[in-house]
């Protein structure tokens, strides 16, 4: 077994605890001593050797074929993010030193996101703040630049009581952050970040675990403010053009709802000038 990092054999590995005999029309019999599906049980539905997939978990076989995986992600009941990241991680090309770069955000962005009369902010692959305006910082005093989206989820209790249900929107966000560094997860970055919240939060280590890869778009979001009370918005996010990962994230209500209401109240209070 090779010491390299094996990112399509940990994938693979993790996916397949995750899948129970019952989803793919294996019989129970008896007690089974792993959780989710065993590698010969994989194999055989895949159409594969098990040895063959024996290699291609322990890194010993790192170039299968587009089929071997399009048949790996039927198996493993992947959707269309997770299938398109694990073919990611098949591909046949040398990993490179990646080199941490300072992520700036276009100057006709920044000036958007300040004119806009609603909350936004620009966010960075990392999920670092890049850019906000004060409506933003109204609604949530943790959406300043510099912070990370990820860190004040997970570690901070004054952030996760402004979120009713944090803990399943966590989900959501570390299945987007895995999407949004795709497969280089030895970048010197993710490593620092996932290391940290591993440490610090059981919850996070556990969905890190997962594998879980989904693409971070629009959703409604409820907030528990402690001057307005709940609001419910709707989040966008659009795609920052000549960029590497970066997304305007903008928060509106809907027309004439109380959510709409209380979100001008924060605004009248914003300083002017």
């Amino acid at each position: 077994m090779t010491d390299e990092p094996n990112p399509l054999g940990a994938y693979v590995r993790a996916r397949r605890e995750l899948v129970t005999p019952e989803q793919v029309g294996i019989p129970v019999l008896g007690v089974r001593r792993v959780p989710g599906l065993r590698r010969e049980e994989v194999a055989m539905l895949a159409g594969i050797s098990a040895d063959y997939y024996l290699r291609l978990e322990q890194g010993r076989d790192r170039n299968p074929s587009v089929q071997v995986l399009e048949s790996l992600a039927r198996v493993l009941r992947l959707d269309e993010d997770a299938t398109a990241y694990l073919l990611r991680l098949g591909a046949d090309r040398p990993r490179r030193r990646v080199r941490v770069r300072k992520e700036t955000v276009p100057p006709g962005v920044a000036q958007l996101v300040a004119a806009l009369a609603l909350p936004a902010l620009v966010e960075g692959r990392y999920f670092d703040v890049l850019a906000v305006n004060a409506l933003a910082t109204a609604l949530s005093p943790r959406l300043s630049v510099g912070a990370n989206r990820l860190r004040d989820t997970f570690l901070d209790p004054a952030e996760q009581a402004l979120h009713p249900g944090w803990e399943e929107a966590g989900a959501g966000m570390v299945a987007g952050f895995r999407g949004s560094v795709g497969t280089d997860t030895d970048d010197p970055r993710v490593i620092d970040l996932v290391g940290e919240l591993s440490l610090a939060s059981p919850h996070f280590s556990r969905l890190w675990a997962r594998h879980d890869v989904t693409s971070c778009d629009g959703a409604a979001k409820v907030i528990d403010h402690p001057r307005v009370g709940r609001l419910r918005l709707n989040r966008e996010r659009l795609d920052v053009s000549g960029t590497a990962g970066q997304t305007l994230v903008v928060y509106h209500p809907d027309p004439g709802s109380d959510s709409a209401e209380k979100l001008a109240l924060l605004t009248s209070a914003l300083p002017t000038g």
